[in-house]
């Protein structure tokens, strides 16, 4: 039967999505997970205030939210020390991370990125026909090195950098990243994910001030504040260059329930600062049962663990497969060097229990499948 045609562009897409969710893999197993540990949500739940927040505003959900978001903007800005017109806010890092790709990809453009980097990354590159080159990560780390000599060489006017980095959990030290921005041309762009900013040691994070023409820092209210399912991200930039983001964006994306308890979170800093150190202790725990079932963790300044698991990438499946027919769910990295680990977000002390008491056995039965 005939159709309407695609695209040229869309025409040459595949029909996928970045990731597989968990809510798909308990579809096919017939039962819900018992420990949802793989998607680096925040099994700690979001701020009382933040809550409350949200519930009071339900009533008024017949509304559209503030296509400006106005409110929510001038928080963030309070809470980053910069002003409301150097913020930018959308629906989670994902949505901000495309609206980025349209503003700065033309179709054959080369994108700088890590192998293996966060995929939905790609799957915007791809989609505003960029070409990608990617820079294989050096021990488990984002080759800062390797991404600014693609950008020379390929004359590349875009470059992506998470720190810290999904899907291994390293880090650079505030110091090298800035050194990595001073060392950019002038007309490339460097989107610098910090989405999980708030989880990672002191020292970080560069210093916002001063802000730069080319440089844009994404962070999220999905990680450390426990918000995924709200989806309500922002975007730090100069003004020219955050002005853009109106040229391009969803103005009603964020809904008021959104707006209103991302503001309650950002003034339950007392609640974050605990929370955050739940998540480190249960960190270091999650670490102490991949060692005790011979797996070697990554040093992690996220709210997840990479673990290598000293064999290949089908041993690595094996032991997904076999946990989430234990009720377990968890993910695994996907690019090549390091498709032999398996990556656990980091869950309450009952999540973890479960995990405890099932890696054991699917770590065995990933083994006796390798013969």
């Amino acid at each position: 039967m005939p159709r309407p045609p695609f695209s040229r562009l869309a025409a040459d897409l595949p029909d996928t999505v970045p990731f597989v969710g968990p809510e798909t893999i308990e579809r096919r197993l017939g039962r819900p997970f018992r420990a949802r540990i793989g998607a680096n949500e925040s099994g700690f739940g979001a701020a009382p205030q933040t809550i409350a927040a949200m519930q009071a505003e339900a009533p008024e959900a017949w509304k559209y939210g503030d296509p400006e978001n106005y409110d929510l903007r001038a928080a963030i800005a309070q809470h980053c020390g910069v002003r409301a017109t150097e913020i930018a806010a959308g629906d989670g890092v994902d949505s901000l991370l495309g609206l980025a790709a349209r503003l700065y990809i033309n179709p054959g453009d080369p994108v700088i990125t890590s192998l293996g980097g966060y995929p939905t990354f790609d799957f915007h590159v791809v989609g505003f026909g960029g070409r990608e080159v990617k820079v294989p990560f050096v021990d488990y780390r984002e080759n800062l090195d390797g991404l600014l000599a693609a950008v020379e060489r390929e004359g590349a006017h875009l470059v992506y950098l998470a720190n810290p980095d999904n899907p291994m959990g390293t880090w650079w030290p505030a110091s090298d990243v800035s050194a990595f921005m001073d060392a950019l041309p002038e007309d490339t762009m460097l989107i610098l994910d910090e989405a999980y900013g708030e989880l990672a040691p002191a020292g970080t994070l560069p210093d916002i001030h001063p802000l730069r023409p080319n440089v844009l820092r994404m962070r999220t209210f999905s990680k450390a504040y426990g918000m995924a399912g709200v989806r309500v991200g922002y975007v730090i930039g100069e003004e020219q260059t955050i002005a853009a983001f109106n040229r391009v964006r969803n103005h009603f994306a964020i809904s008021r329930i959104g707006q209103a308890g991302a503001i309650a979170a950002l003034g339950a800093q007392q609640w974050l600062r605990e929370t955050v150190a739940e998540i480190i202790t249960c960190r270091d725990r999650l670490g102490k049962i991949g060692r005790n079932n011979g797996l070697t963790p990554i040093p992690s300044a996220t709210n997840f663990v990479t673990m290598d698991t000293g064999s290949n990438a089908a041993f690595a499946r094996a032991i997904l497969e076999a946990l989430a027919t234990r009720g377990v769910f968890i993910r695994k990295p996907g690019g090549p060097g390091l498709d032999h680990c398996i990556r656990i977000s980091v869950g309450p002390h009952e999540a973890l229990d479960i995990l405890e008491a099932e890696l054991p056995g699917a770590i065995a039965e990933a083994k006796a499948a390798e013969g």
